[in-house]
């Protein structure tokens, strides 16, 4: 992908996310976080004598979103809003070494699992962080689009929805009517 970075070490690519190799990939991505030059200073000095309790955190965290077991009890944006120093060169650094460590421990339906919500939350913080007049990197928006593409617009199928206004879901609601 980036040839500044050194290539990973072969390892054979998961079709599906399971507790064990979710724990491994997080702890290989937090290893080249920890190296980076860029990340590392930052995580070391937030994360420094506490990483044997941040990276099991992680784990439950990305179980929660790739497997459903939602056992993550936290709050994504408090937790990332007093670090001080962040630049949206941080989040194009870790959005590559994220995506980047899941290509390489995944085949790519169960790749996708972990990257549309990663580039998702990215956006959210850092729409947070610099404010909602931010431009989120064209390179970060493309992958974005690439991997969840964008539901059509309502008027783009109009002819296809013929559901009344007002009435949101397929099936009208239990006990309501019209009138109500």
């Amino acid at each position: 992908m980036n040839p500044s970075f050194p290539p990973l070490p072969a390892v054979t690519r998961q079709p599906e996310p399971t507790e064990e190799n979710v724990r491994d990939l997080v702890y290989a991505f937090y290893e080249r976080v920890r190296a980076d030059p860029l990340l590392g200073p930052v995580f070391e000095r937030t994360l420094a004598g506490s990483w044997d309790e941040h990276l099991p955190k992680m784990c439950t965290f990305w179980g929660s979103i790739v497997l459903g077991a939602k056992q993550y009890r936290g709050n994504v944006q408090q937790a990332h809003q007093p670090l001080p120093g962040i630049e949206p060169q941080h989040f194009s650094r870790w959005l590559y070494l994220f995506l980047d460590t899941v290509e390489s421990r995944y085949e790519p339906a169960a790749a996708v699992r972990f990257m549309e919500p990663a580039l998702r939350i990215a956006q959210s913080l850092q729409l947070s962080r610099f404010g909602w007049d931010y431009t989120i990197p064209a390179e970060q928006q493309a992958l974005l689009e690439r991997i969840a593409p964008r539901r059509p617009n309502r008027d783009d199928n109009a002819h296809e929805s013929a559901r009344p206004r007002g009435e949101p879901f397929p099936t009208k609601i239990i006990g309501r009517n019209k009138e109500d």
